[in-house]
């Protein structure tokens, strides 16, 4: 019997892949998580093999959840599910010990799979993605200046980039207009960039816009 942890906030979504995961595999119970919060709650109290994670969570980034995972549970696998492209958050997630990278435009083909290669003790990563990764390893990769960002900023980077503003921003990360501005400071600094118009065009020459 495996038991799966399927955190994702949209209760449709976890549905759905719940089925085909409970259609297609044999022996496997999956519990459902819609918060970070309830998905910490639910592996203190379910013994899970494996952890389906959404990225964008409404209390805390899956980012942030899949570090707290690999800190108190560092033998349990985690397949991040992402409505991103691969170029946006591949890579860091991977580097964040994810086990495996599947965005959920291919989630109803590939879910079954990746989930039993994760089980299994592998990694389940796109061909691009797996490239990425032997370059980074290897050292032989030129690191991009957004890559050069911390996992918060890069966060708040992502948000400028859908046209919110600071305030917005620090409304749905739950911190001051002050601490988002700094973080805004900091990236334009690291991207040697000067405004929002700037950040954008680099994230659409880059192929990070949604």
């Amino acid at each position: 019997m495996y038991n799966i942890l399927m955190v994702d906030d949209h209760a449709v979504v976890r549905r759905g892949l719940r089925a085909i995961l409970e259609d297609e595999l044999q022996d496997v119970e999956v519990k459902e998580a819609a918060t970070a919060r309830e998905g910490l709650d639910a592996l203190r109290n379910f013994e899970a093999d494996a952890v389906v994670l959404d990225i964008g969570l409404p209390d805390r980034s899956g980012l942030e959840l899949l570090k707290r995972i690999h800190q108190e549970w560092s033998h349990l696998p985690v397949l991040i599910l992402s409505m991103y492209d691969e170029n946006q958050y591949g890579l860091r997630v991977m580097r964040a010990g994810a086990a495996g990278y599947l965005t959920k435009a291919t989630a109803a083909e590939n879910l079954v799979f990746a989930v039993k290669k994760i089980l299994g003790g592998g990694r389940y990563v796109s061909p691009a993605l797996a490239e990425k990764l032997a370059a980074h390893l290897s050292g032989e990769d030129q690191e991009e200046l957004h890559q050069t960002l911390s996992d918060r900023e890069y966060q708040v980077y992502r948000l400028i980039d859908s046209g919110k503003t600071v305030s917005e921003i620090a409304q749905d990360l739950c911190l001051s207009v002050k601490t988002i501005s700094t973080h805004r400071a900091k990236i334009l600094q690291k991207m040697d960039l000067k405004n929002n118009a700037e950040l954008t065009h680099y994230a659409i020459t880059r192929g990070l816009v949604d």
